[in-house]
């Protein structure tokens, strides 16, 4: 009886699948303005919500007001310029977004073609986002650019925005096509015209439904590996 079961306790160890390793979670790391700080204090930020959609720590240096032409240098280092946002480390994504408060504050959104173009090119290939985007990219992450919401209608103080904004976007997408490693994730058609409720008070940040729903198209965003 005993050879039986030293003979059947080797059996099942020859014949049994092995044991599936779980996988590592993900390094993640979120860079850019307000639109991913907006409802940090009630843990209902973009990265919070992102953390929790993934189940992975999401490591988030992104601050209010913050551009990426900024040319000050030392509030620029501590994060109001976003390239200075990221930090060294074996990150797996990096999430980014960037360039309302160089079109809002830099120009007023008005007459913005130079500061589009300084911002990123035609092709998608020069400007300080492609710039920050490739920096990443040399260091082995996706890259998950984040658009921004539209505005909810009269009344916003970024309803002129919208032209220029919907340019910046298009030269994104246009930067995203042309690296698997990088994706757009655009939020144009998240807001029903006259829909107060994705905004904060103000019509221009988002409210926690919004932040939530923007972390959702970006989970699936790193879910859908290229």
């Amino acid at each position: 009886m005993r050879h039986f079961l030293i003979l059947f306790g080797l059996a099942l160890l020859l014949f049994s699948p092995p044991l599936a390793r779980a996988e590592p979670p993900l390094r993640v790391l979120v860079m850019g303005d307000s639109f991913m700080t907006s409802n940090h204090n009630n843990e209902k930020s973009l990265p919070q919500v992102l953390s929790k959609l993934l189940q992975t720590p999401v490591k988030s240096t992104a601050v209010a007001g913050a551009r990426h032409l900024y040319a000050l240098p030392i509030t620029g280092a501590m994060g109001l310029n976003i390239s200075k946002q990221y930090r060294r480390g074996a990150w797996d994504v990096v999430v980014m977004n960037g360039g309302g408060n160089d079109l809002w504050l830099g120009c007023g959104c008005a007459r913005c073609d130079r500061k589009v173009a300084r911002l990123i090119s035609a092709d998608g290939t020069q400007g300080a986002i492609p710039k920050v985007v490739q920096h990443a990219r040399q260091r082995g992450a996706r890259v998950i650019y984040v658009g921004y919401l539209r505005s909810p209608g009269p009344g916003s103080p970024i309803e002129r925005c919208k032209v220029w904004g919907e340019k910046l976007e298009a030269r994104i997408a246009a930067m995203a096509a042309r690296d698997k490693g990088v994706s757009f994730v655009s939020l144009a058609n998240m807001v029903p015209h006259g829909d107060l409720s994705f905004h904060a008070f103000d019509r221009i940040h988002p409210s926690p439904k919004a932040s939530a729903a923007a972390a959702r198209r970006v989970a699936s965003a790193i879910r859908a590996k290229p």
